[in-house]
C-alpha cells in the first residue's frame, strides 16, 4: 500500500501522487468553500500499489496525462519529470513522500505541498489531501486525492529535448487552462473519459459513506468535479452530517437550536463558519438594572423582542455551578476535594461540560502560578487533580484557555514572567488531555519545547483579552490590555489544527466594543460571541453589551 517509494522507477509502476507537507489550507481563507478547480483522483487500495481508477478533467488539461493514460498507475509518476523520466526529482522533498507514506499505512488524512512535473516536464506545485475512505468492515478501500496546482516558481532549465521556448509556453498554457476552467460551469468541469468504479455506487452511497467523512473545505471542492458529485454537494442532509463529524455532535446540536437556523441551511451555515464572511458587530440596547461591579448574577434573553437583564440572587466563592433551566435560577455549591491554592486573574475552560480545567493565575502573596488542575464534575464527589507535566509554561495571569478538536486546550497571551520581570505575551500553547502523558507543547516563541513560528501577523502581546473558539477548532481573539498603540478591537484567527498554525487578520464590520479589556463574554448558539462590559482604564464600563455575529442574523 505504497505510494510512494525511494527505489529507482520503471515501466507502467513508475507512478508519484502529488505530495504536499503543510497543508494549513488548500487555498487562501477567503475562498475556502468557492468552486476553485481542482484535481480529482481516486485509487483502489484494496489493490497493490493503489493503482489509480479514476481522474477528472482538471487533473487531465491540468497535468496534461490523459486518464487512459495513468489509469492503472500508482500516482508517483507526477514525482518525475517528464514521462520518460524514470527517477523522482532531486528536488521533489523525500520528507513529503514518506510522511505521505506513513499517512497511507495508518490509515489517516495527509495534507501537504510538493513538487509535481506535467507531462511536458514544467514544475507544478501542488496542494494535496489524501483522505482514506473505508468500507462497513473497516477496510479503507479508497483513497480519494484533492489536489490545487499552482504553477513552481523554480527555475530547473528546458527539459532534454525541448527549448526555453516550449517551456516559456507551457507556462502560458498552465495559466490559459486555469483561467478557462475557473470560467466553466461547476457541473461542466468534467467530461472524463471512462467511468469511475466509485461513481457507478448509488448516490445515497457515495453521500453518506464516502463524501459524509470529508471535511467542509473538501466538499465544496468536490462539487467542481462533475455534474455528478456537483448534485450531490448541494443535498442539506449530507452537509449536516460532513460537519457534525467535522464541528461534533454537541456542536451541531447547539447550532440546530439557533433560531431560524433551518431557513439558514447547512450549505450556507457552514460556509459562513468557514470563511467568516457573514461575521459583524454591533451594539446591543438592553433595559433592566444597572449593573455595578459586585458578586451578583443576571442573566438575559437574548431571543426576547426587547431583553432584559433578570437579576439572579447567589454569592461567588470556590466552585459554583448556576442551572439556567432551573426556576429560579440557582447557584449549587461544589465541594471539591484537595483544591489548588486561592487565586486571581487566572483561566479555566470546560470540557465536555463535565470537566473544570484552570490554569496559573496570582496567589495571594502575589506569586504568579504554572500550573494546571482538572475537576471532574461529573464525580459524586469531585475531586481536583492536578495534571502533571514535565515542562510547564512560564508562570503568568490574565491568560485564556480555549477547547478545541474535543480535548485539546490552548493557551495564549497573559502576563507572564520572565526572570524578575514580567511582560505581556503573545505566546501559544496547547496540551492534549487525550493522551496518556499530557505535556505542554509551545507552538509559538523561541527557546522552549518543540517552539515553532506560526506565519501570518501575531497579535501583539496582551492580557485580560478574549479568545473565542470556532466550530472546526479555530481560535478568534481579540481585545485585552495591549501594549504599544496597537488596536485592541482588532481581530486575530489561529487554526491550531493545521501543520504550521499562521495567524490571520479577520476584518469584521460593524460596532466593536470600545473599551480594550476587562470584558466578559460568552457564545450563544455557536454562531453569536456576545461582549459585556470592559475597562476605559479610569472606570468600568458594565452595561455595555455588544454581539460579534459569526453567521448571518435569521431572527
Amino acid at each position: 500500500m505504497e505510494w510512494d517509494s525511494d527505489s529507482d522507477l520503471s515501466g507502467d509502476e513508475d507512478e508519484i501522487f502529488p505530495h504536499n507537507d503543510d497543508g494549513p489550507l488548500p487555498f487562501p481563507v477567503e475562498n475556502l468553500l468557492q468552486t476553485a478547480p481542482c484535481g480529482f483522483v481516486v485509487t483502489d487500495a484494496l489493490e497493490p500499489d493503489h493503482p489509480i481508477i479514476y481522474v477528472n478533467t482538471v487533473f487531465e488539461m491540468l497535468t496534461g496525462y490523459r486518464a487512459e493514460e495513468v489509469i492503472g498507475r500508482n500516482c508517483r509518476f507526477l514525482q518525475c519529470r517528464g514521462p520518460f523520466a524514470k527517477r523522482r526529482h532531486p528536488f521533489v522533498d523525500s520528507s513529503v513522500v514518506s510522511e505521505i507514506r506513513r499517512c497511507l499505512e495508518e490509515g489517516i488524512e495527509f495534507q501537504g505541498e510538493l513538487l509535481n512535473f506535467r507531462k511536458d516536464g514544467s514544475p507544478l506545485m501542488n496542494r494535496l489531501r489524501l483522505t482514506p475512505i473505508y468500507g462497513d468492515d473497516q477496510t479503507i478501500t479508497h483513497v480519494i486525492g484533492i489536489q490545487f496546482f499552482t504553477e513552481a516558481n523554480i527555475d530547473l532549465g528546458p527539459v532534454f529535448g525541448s527549448t526555453i521556448k516550449e517551456s516559456t509556453k507551457s507556462s502560458d498554457r498552465f495559466h490559459s487552462i486555469l483561467s478557462s476552467l475557473r470560467s466553466l460551469p461547476v457541473g461542466d468541469r468534467n467530461v472524463s473519459r471512462g467511468v469511475c468504479g466509485l461513481l457507478q455506487l448509488s448516490d445515497e452511497v457515495i453521500s453518506f459513506k464516502i463524501l459524509a467523512r470529508l471535511t467542509p473545505r473538501d466538499i465544496a471542492s468536490i462539487g467542481s468535479v462533475c455534474r455528478q458529485l456537483y448534485e450531490l454537494t448541494k443535498n442539506e442532509d449530507l452537509w449536516r452530517m460532513v460537519c457534525q463529524n467535522a464541528w461534533g455532535c454537541e456542536t451541531t446540536r447547539v447550532l440546530e437550536t439557533v433560531p431560524g437556523a433551518r431557513r439558514l441551511g447547512w450549505v450556507r451555515l457552514a460556509r459562513e463558519l468557514t470563511t467568516l464572511e457573514a461575521a459583524a458587530w454591533r451594539k446591543l440596547t438592553v433595559g433592566g438594572v444597572n449593573m455595578q461591579p459586585m458578586n451578583d448574577t443576571f442573566v438575559l434573553d437574548l431571543n426576547s423582542s426587547n431583553p432584559e437583564w433578570q437579576h439572579v440572587q447567589g454569592l461567588l466563592n470556590d466552585v459554583f455551578v448556576l442551572d439556567l433551566d432551573a426556576k429560579p435560577p440557582t447557584w449549587r455549591e461544589i465541594s471539591g476535594l484537595a483544591p489548588p491554592l486561592p487565586r486571581s486573574w487566572h483561566s479555566s475552560c470546560t470540557l465536555d461540560g463535565t470537566k473544570l480545567i484552570v490554569s496559573g493565575g496570582c496567589a495571594d502573596s502575589g506569586v504568579l502560578l504554572s500550573d494546571t488542575f482538572l475537576l471532574d464534575l461529573s464525580m459524586e464527589k469531585p475531586i481536583w487533580r492536578e495534571i502533571p507535566v514535565t515542562w510547564t509554561p512560564p508562570s503568568r495571569l490574565g491568560h485564556t484557555l480555549s477547547v478545541y478538536g474535543g480535548r485539546k486546550i490552548l493557551m495564549f497571551g497573559g502576563l507572564a514572567k520572565s526572570g524578575p520581570l514580567r511582560f505581556r505575551s503573545s505566546d501559544v500553547f496547547t496540551m492534549d488531555l487525550s493522551e496518556e502523558e499530557p505535556c505542554w507543547r509551545c507552538v509559538t516563541g523561541s527557546g522552549m519545547p518543540g517552539a515553532g513560528n506560526p506565519g501570518g501577523v501575531a497579535p501583539p502581546p496582551r492580557l485580560d483579552h478574549v479568545a473565542v473558539s470556532l466550530p472546526g477548532g479555530r481560535i478568534l481573539i481579540f481585545g485585552g490590555s495591549v501594549a504599544g498603540l496597537h488596536s485592541a478591537s482588532q481581530l486575530y484567527i489561529l487554526d491550531p489544527t493545521e501543520e504550521k498554525p499562521t495567524w490571520r487578520i479577520l476584518n469584521v464590520p460593524g460596532r466593536p466594543p470600545r473599551f480594550a479589556w476587562g470584558h466578559s463574554t460568552c457564545v450563544v448558539g455557536g454562531t453569536r460571541a456576545i461582549v459585556l462590559g470592559g475597562q476605559t482604564g479610569e472606570e468600568w464600563m458594565l452595561s455595555e453589551l455588544h454581539e460579534l455575529s459569526l453567521a448571518s442574523s435569521v431572527i
